[in-house]
C-alpha cells in the first residue's frame, strides 16, 4: 500500500499541532492571570477569537483524518473555554491523525465540501489537501500566533517554525 503522501500530510499536520501546543505553553506562562481574556482576544472585531482559532486550526487535520476514515466532517466546538480544553482538541486531533491507514489512492477520490444554503465544492483529494485544508490550517495557526504576538507574548519566528529547529546546523559541525 502506497502511503508516502498521506504520511507526509499526517506529519505536517502533527508537527504543526506541536507548534500550536508550544504556543499554548507560552500563552499560559505569559497570560497566566488573564487566560479567560486571552481566549477572547481577536485581531479585528469581525474575526474569531484566539480560542476559536485553536479549534478551527484543529478542524483541518481532524476533517482530513475523518475523510480518510470514510466518516463525515465533524468540527470541534468553537467555544474554547480553557487552555485545557484547547490542549484536549490538539491531543484528540493528533490521535485521530495517527489512526489513518489508507493508501495515497485516497487522494484521487472526490471530496465534497458543504457550505450550507445549497452551496458546495467538489475537489479531488489532492486539491482538498493543497487548496482547501492547508491554506485554512495555516491561516488559523498564523492568526492564533498573531493574537499572541499582538498581546505581547515573547514569541518569534523560531516558535512558529519549531518543526525546523532540529534541522539547524552550525557551520563547522559535521
Amino acid at each position: 500500500m502506497e502511503t508516502h503522501r498521506i504520511a507526509a500530510i499526517q506529519s505536517i499536520f502533527s508537527s504543526r499541532l506541536d507548534t500550536l501546543s508550544h504556543l499554548l505553553e507560552v500563552a499560559e506562562s505569559h497570560f497566566a492571570d488573564d487566560i479567560d481574556s486571552l481566549l477572547q482576544r481577536r485581531i479585528a472585531p469581525d474575526m474569531f477569537p484566539f480560542g476559536t482559532q485553536i479549534a478551527f486550526t484543529c478542524n483541518q487535520p481532524r476533517n482530513f483524518a475523518l475523510w480518510c476514515l470514510g466518516k463525515s466532517d465533524n468540527n470541534l466546538n468553537p467555544d474554547v473555554a480553557s487552555l485545557a480544553n484547547a490542549r484536549g482538541h490538539i491531543l484528540s486531533t493528533k490521535d485521530l491523525l495517527k489512526s489513518i491507514n489508507v493508501s495515497d489512492t485516497k487522494l484521487s477520490e472526490i471530496k465534497r465540501i458543504e457550505f450550507g444554503q445549497g452551496l458546495y465544492l467538489e475537489l479531488s483529494g489532492f486539491s482538498y489537501v493543497d487548496d482547501f485544508l492547508m491554506p485554512n490550517f495555516y491561516f488559523r495557526l498564523t492568526t492564533a500566533y498573531d493574537i499572541l504576538r499582538m498581546g505581547g507574548a515573547p514569541i518569534g519566528k523560531r516558535d512558529f517554525m519549531l518543526h525546523m529547529v532540529s534541522l539547524i546546523k552550525h557551520q563547522g559541525d559535521s
